[in-house]
């Protein structure tokens, strides 16, 4: 090497100081994940190396082998780890180490909980991984060249974890990068060549690219006792080196399936469900696709890069082929190996390859039986992925029609008869539990569990025994447009329409229904006209047996949760009046049927009104006069 040049000192970005901070103090749960992360991402640039190199073979400069190289020296107190992968340019280096700008650090630190364990699951998750050295190291210096660079073009970054960081150019003959981690005092444990050859054999022994190691340690350095003059020990691969799904599904075990996808989907807790599957035939190709535990912080960002690890024969061609799998199972990780597919495949190419769209067919079958699998297997494991992914899954069933059903059977949701507001009913099991003459689903949808299960539009079916699904998340009414359907059944908003109850038949006849509205014909016309300007009509209710009053959308118009996301996301929507239905039994409704005080008339009409709106959890337009109207009627009770 020759003199170095350039030396400049760089601040970190406030977030990467947080960060740094947080991985010294803090994170000592599990300190061997350093070494997992540096053999991933040195895994990932022999990757992107080997991809470029495909039409770029002078990027090898004549050395086709690749390897990570794992060194230790127990006088410097250092580890040091080496790879002949794409290396870094000197901007790259400020980039990717000095910046984070790309790593979804702030998000990183917004989850933290402060318990070291759960928080140290989140480093691979948020991209951060190489900040796991300083757990280990109060010093680490990177040396890189990149493929494309002349020797004297290489580069040194050097920190001690604190404020900022040196960045100085010098001459590297090799490509690739090398880390060279100056270890704290209390992780001298690392410092033994049996612990390190453990930790790679636990997290990297899927890894295709070999992992070397000085061979025989101990003896190496009896041997330089003896022996100074010998200076080159013998390296040996530690790990199997194989792409895990390559090989037979039985010959693979739980542990190493569940630490091929931490490699991947850098996570460290392990996946709720996997499938591993060799297709033979007119296509072939191996997929292996993971469920995982956790929902990732993007997750609700429908731009954010998902999609599977695609090999063409065992080489590495792209992170993120999104084309595989609809975007409704963005969260799925895992990899797809195609024999069919060219070397030179381009992401334009595998949007108009129809080879593409079987194989995109094929997985997301594959996904969805998984999960039908893993509902029927362990419910309580499904009901985690629930929780994590439920809303998510939702989206299928109107950006899938083909799996429409499928997804269908995958949903879950909380009814009117569940103890507690746990979304934990599938649709198959509220046919099993319906009412013999029963020939609707029914279902109640609202901003919040509390509002739908206390929603007066239920009274009638609480009063009988029929169950109705509980609608609470804001894709929930857009859902059941969608699906309009289920095993023949169709689903019904309670809140919607007039009210077919061909199930309570011989409780409560049509000519009783038809009586009560001719003794209330009077208040009805009465009401048409206090509310006119505010409802489509005023009816007696099928619906209501404590409440006095509650609004109903007509048939063909928009549900109201569907209103209020929209209104709140900024789209202009037309005003939409409603039905005004009245519980004819009620004290107030017959107390207002006997008023003859016009002005009082109006105010009771219009704090039954508003009181419907609210109870629906609408907003009133003006709520003072509500509230003034009702003192008037609390002062008027007081006085009696």
């Amino acid at each position: 090497m020759s003199e170095q040049t350039d030396k400049q000192t760089l601040g970190f970005q406030t977030e990467a100081r947080q960060l740094l901070k947080l991985m010294i103090h803090s994170l000592y749960s599990n300190k061997e994940i350093f070494l997992r992360e540096l053999i991933s991402n040195a895994s990932d640039a022999i990757d992107k190396l080997r991809f470029l190199s495909l039409e770029n073979p002078e990027l090898l400069d004549g050395e086709a082998g690749f390897e990570i190289r794992i060194e230790f020296d127990q006088d410097q107190k250092t580890i040091t780890i080496t790879d002949n992968g794409i290396g870094m340019s000197r901007d790259e280096v400020v980039e990717n180490l000095g910046t984070i700008a790309k790593s979804g650090t702030a998000q990183f630190l917004t989850n933290l909980t402060g318990d070291q364990k759960k928080d140290s699951q989140l480093i691979g998750q948020f991209g951060v991984g190489f900040y796991a050295s300083f757990i280990v190291a109060s010093k680490v210096v990177v040396e890189t060249r990149g493929a494309e660079q002349a020797a004297a073009d290489g580069c040194r970054w050097t920190s001690s974890g604190e404020a900022d960081f040196d960045i100085e150019t010098l001459e590297r003959d090799a490509r690739g990068t090398q880390i060279t981690l100056y270890l704290n005092d209390d992780a001298e444990e690392f410092l033994n060549g049996y612990r390190l050859q453990t930790i790679v054999k636990k997290y990297a022994d899927h890894v295709s690219v070999p992992v070397l190691m000085q061979k025989d340690v101990q003896a190496e350095q009896e041997d330089a006792d003896d022996d100074e003059g010998d200076s080159n020990p013998e390296f040996e691969v530690i790990n199997r080196a194989t792409a895990l799904w390559t090989r037979s599904r039985s010959e693979v075990s739980e542990e190493e399936y569940q630490e091929f996808y931490k490699h991947i989907a850098h996570d460290f807790q392990d996946p709720l469900t996997w499938s591993h599957n060799r297709v033979e035939g007119k296509l072939e190709y191996t997929s292996l696709i993971y469920v995982p535990s956790k929902a990732p912080f993007d997750l609700w960002n429908r731009e954010s890069p998902r999609g599977l690890k695609l090999y063409v024969q065992r080489v590495f061609i792209m992170d993120e082929a999104e084309q595989f799998l609809p975007l409704y199972l963005r969260f799925v990780k895992g990899i797809v190996d195609s024999n069919d597919l060219n070397l030179n495949v381009s992401r334009e190419i595998l949007q108009k390859d129809p080879a593409i769209d079987s194989m995109r067919a094929a997985l997301t079958k594959r996904v969805l039986d998984s999960l039908e699998k893993l509902a029927k297997s362990d419910a309580e494991k499904y009901e985690q992925f629930w929780v994590e992914f439920g809303q998510v899954l939702k989206e299928g069933v109107a950006e899938d029609f083909t799996n429409k059903d499928k997804i269908a059977g995958l949903l879950r949701f909380a009814t009117s008869t569940s103890e507690s507001d746990a979304q934990d009913q599938s649709l198959a099991g509220y046919l099993e539990r319906m009412k013999a003459d029963q020939e609707k689903i029914y279902y109640v949808a609202a901003d919040s569990h509390q509002m739908a299960k206390h929603s007066p539009h239920l009274e009638i079916f609480n009063k009988k025994g029929i169950e109705v699904l509980l609608l609470s998340d804001r894709i929930d009414e857009w859902l059941v447009g969608h699906l309009a359907e289920f095993d023949g059944k169709p689903l019904q908003d309670v809140a919607r329409g007039a009210l077919d109850f061909d199930e309570s038949k011989g409780e409560d006849s049509s000519d009783g229904e038809e009586t009560a509205e001719e003794n209330l014909s009077d208040l009805i016309e009465r009401l048409k006209t206090t509310l006119g300007g505010q409802v489509e009509t005023v009816r007696t209710s099928q619906r209501l047996t404590d409440s006095p009053a509650c609004l109903v959308v007509s048939e063909d118009e928009m549900g109201m949760q569907m209103r209020r996301i929209l209104a709140q996301a900024g789209q202009s929507l037309p005003d939409a009046k409603r039905i005004f239905e009245v519980n004819a039994n009620h004290p107030l409704v017959t107390r207002l049927d006997a008023e003859t005080d016009e002005a009082r008339f109006d105010r009771l009409a219009k704090v039954l009104f508003d009181q419907a709106l609210l109870a629906e959890g609408s907003q009133l337009e003006d709520p003072a006069t509500f509230v003034k109207n009702l003192n008037e009627f609390l002062l008027e009770v007081a006085g009696d």
